[in-house]
């Protein structure tokens, strides 16, 4: 399985998002900048939902590179204690049982189910009862 881009994701099992540090303030931020301001971090695994809302329409190709058939998923907000607040996917829970405040853990989804050798994104799922 391979990332839909470079640096995105530790090569550690299992894999965590990895953030950028900035070597002045010491501020993070996701996805880790390139170039010499800003060091490479791995992020929390474990996080919070701090907001969400769900993608009913197929986004605009550029810069979507998903599937043409297309299926509503969840945009979560996560905030991961003291580091940052990460965009990506929610997986794993149906939309009437999201809520904010629900604690998620980082794991991968494809870009593409359907596709057997898609992209993997970043993605969060449920932890405990909602899982």
């Amino acid at each position: 399985m391979r990332a839909i881009a470079e640096n995105l994701f530790t090569n550690e099992t299992p894999p965590r998002l990895i953030g950028g540090r900035d070597r002045e303030t010491g501020r993070i931020v996701f996805p880790c900048p390139e170039g010499g301001q800003y060091e490479a971090v791995p992020l929390a695994s474990e996080g919070t939902l701090w907001s969400f809302t769900v993608q009913r329409f197929r986004p605009k190709s550029p810069p979507y590179a998903g599937p043409e058939a297309f299926a509503p998923w969840i945009v979560a907000y996560v905030e991961l204690p003291g580091q940052v607040i990460v965009e990506a996917r929610l997986v794993d829970v149906a939309f009437e049982d999201v809520t904010i405040g629900m604690p998620v853990r980082f794991t991968q989804a494809p870009l593409d189910p359907e596709a057997p050798d898609s992209v993997m994104i970043p993605a969060f799922a449920p932890i405990g009862d909602k899982a």
